[in-house]
């Protein structure tokens, strides 16, 4: 679904990717770790046409998609959910999730607002509130309902629980896991390995713009020197 082959991205004169290289297959869950400053936002980023990459090739879908602009990328079929979630504030959460809805792609069975109440039962009570009302967890939750709403094919997440409760973190890898289950292919940054390694099917690790390893959850979690290497603090 999802291919970078050597892709270098830069800032001015400051080179922050070196030569990255992803797959993300159809239903498959993904996670692109590291430690802060190596470059997985700005991965993200490249991906979503926020930030142009340089050189290199990222495909999507059979698409050379690397001169996109974001928004052609979104329509393409990628629905990313930001860091810092980057909600409308001064729209309810209603609004905040029919502002952008739509199914170009002709999903047939397209995500609603019914859908995404279920899938969130904290929001159907915050409906009318704005969306600066909200705790930090209501509006990753929104967030997420918001990219599913326009009907990806692939959901992008960068810092899925970054600064959430335990209990909320809990809720939104139950929910990715929910969507995993429905056949949602899913790409996510987090620094929870632990949780990511109950239903990631591979794991990426960057360091210094660089993929320095790459396994299954199975090979990550018995890998403790890796992850002190490259993850520990």
């Amino acid at each position: 679904m999802l291919e970078l082959k050597k892709v270098k991205t830069a800032y001015g004169q400051s080179q922050v990717l070196f030569g990255v290289d992803l797959q993300v297959n159809d239903g498959e869950v993904v996670t692109l770790l590291g430690r802060n400053g190596m470059g997985k936002t700005t991965t993200i980023h490249s991906i979503m046409g926020l930030v142009k990459a340089r050189s290199g090739e990222i495909i999507f879908e059979g698409n050379h998609v690397r001169e996109w602009p974001a928004y052609r990328v979104a329509r393409g079929g990628m629905g990313l959910v930001p860091e810092g979630r980057q909600i409308f504030p001064n729209l309810s959460v209603v609004e905040n999730l029919v502002a952008t809805a739509s199914n170009r792609l002709k999903n047939l069975n397209p995500w609603t607002l019914d859908r995404v109440f279920e899938l969130f039962p904290r929001l159907p009570d915050r409906a009318q509130n704005m969306g600066n009302q909200l705790s930090g967890g209501e509006q990753q939750m929104l967030a997420i309902g918001r990219a599913l709403m326009t009907n990806p094919k692939l959901l992008i997440l960068d810092e899925a629980t970054e600064g959430l409760a335990p209990l909320i973190r809990m809720e939104i890898w139950e929910c990715l896991k929910g969507l995993k289950s429905s056949g949602q292919s899913i790409l996510v940054v987090d620094k929870n390995i632990e949780a990511l390694t109950r239903f990631a099917d591979r794991h990426y690790i960057i360091e210094k713009g660089r993929v320095v390893w790459t396994g299954d959850s199975k090979l990550l979690s018995t890998n403790k020197e890796i992850q002190h290497r490259y993850l520990g603090v």
